[in-house]
C-alpha cells in the first residue's frame, strides 16, 4: 500500500503551490497533462484508475481528478466502475483529427521539420530514402543552408550507404544480418581520402549508430563534408526516410555533438507529428 498517493518523489509542492495549480486549469502544465492523460487511455486495451494514471503519469491523483472531470465534462473520457477509458467525445475528436491529416500532406510536416533545422543549425538539411534494391540512398527533398559557403547536392542525386550518415542511419534500422548481407553484397569504393572502406568497421559503426540513434560521417562520401543523419517514423513506425544535416567539416568538426542534438531532436518532432509514439 502506498503512504501517500498525492506524494510524488522529487517534488513537494506546498499547499498553496496545489491550490495555484487547480485554478490555472489552463496553464501550459495543465495542457501538457490532458495530452499525457489522453495517450495513456489510448495506449490501454482496460479502463485505468486514477491510482495508475498517477503513478504512470507521476502526478498526484488531486490534479489529475481535476483534469479528469473537466475532460469528462466534454464527453473526452467517462468514468467506469472506479476507472476511466476514453469517451465517445474523443473518438469524434480522433475521427476530425484524422481527417485534418488527410488533407495536410505528410510531405508538408516533413518539409516544414527540415526547414526548422536548417534555420536552427544554419546548414544545408536533406531527406534520404533507400532505394528498392537497398543498396544507395537517394535524395528525394532539401533545405539549402543560407550560409555563402555550403553543401550542395540536386534532388535526386544518389550516394552509396556504407557512406553517408543518412545511409548508415536507414541501415541501422535493419537487422544485424541485413546489414551484414548488405556489406558482403555491395562493392565497398574509397569515395574520398578517408572513406571507411573495411566491412568488420562499417559493421561496427552501423551497431553504434543502432544504440546512439543517429549517424554521423566525416569525409567519406566526400571530402569536405560532414553529415549527421536520424531516422523518422509514421504513426505505423515505418521508416519514412532519414533526416539528414549536411555541413562543410570546417565548420562542423567542432559542432558535432550539437549537430546529434539537433537533428535528434527535430527527427522526433517530425516523427511526433506523423503520428509515431
Amino acid at each position: 500500500m502506498q503512504a501517500d498517493d498525492d506524494a510524488i518523489p522529487g517534488a513537494v509542492p506546498g499547499p498553496g503551490a496545489r491550490a495555484g495549480e487547480e485554478r490555472r486549469g489552463g496553464s501550459p502544465q495543465s495542457v501538457t497533462r490532458v495530452i499525457r492523460v489522453l495517450e495513456a487511455l489510448c495506449a490501454s486495451n482496460e479502463p485505468v484508475s486514477l491510482a495508475d494514471l498517477s503513478r504512470r503519469l507521476a502526478t498526484p491523483k488531486s490534479s489529475l481528478a481535476a483534469l479528469l472531470r473537466g475532460l469528462a465534462d466534454e464527453d473526452l473520457v467517462t468514468a467506469t466502475e472506479g476507472a476511466w477509458r476514453l469517451g465517445p467525445g474523443a473518438f469524434g475528436l480522433g475521427s476530425a483529427l484524422t481527417e485534418a491529416r488527410r488533407r495536410l500532406q505528410s510531405s508538408d510536416l516533413v518539409r516544414e521539420g527540415m526547414r526548422r533545422l536548417s534555420e536552427r543549425s544554419g546548414e544545408t538539411v536533406l531527406l534520404a530514402v533507400g532505394d528498392p534494391d537497398g543498396d544507395m540512398v537517394t535524395y528525394v527533398d532539401l533545405v539549402e543552408s543560407r550560409n555563402v559557403v555550403r553543401y550542395s547536392v540536386s534532388v535526386g542525386d544518389r550516394r552509396p550507404f556504407y557512406a553517408t550518415a543518412g545511409g548508415r542511419a536507414l541501415l541501422s534500422t535493419c537487422s544485424p544480418s541485413a546489414v551484414d548481407a548488405y556489406l558482403k553484397r555491395v562493392g565497398v569504393e574509397r569515395l574520398a581520402p578517408t572513406t571507411e572502406t573495411d566491412r568488420a568497421a562499417l559493421s561496427a559503426i552501423v551497431e553504434s549508430a543502432r544504440e546512439r540513434g543517429f549517424a554521423q560521417t566525416v569525409d567519406q562520401a566526400a571530402e569536405g563534408v560532414t553529415g549527421t543523419a536520424a531516422v523518422i517514423r509514421d504513426a505505423s513506425a515505418r521508416v519514412v526516410g532519414a533526416l539528414v544535416i549536411a555541413a562543410p567539416t570546417a565548420r562542423a568538426r567542432d559542432r558535432l555533438d550539437e549537430l546529434a542534438r539537433l537533428v535528434l531532436a527535430e527527427a522526433a518532432a517530425i516523427s511526433r507529428s506523423l503520428g509515431f509514439r
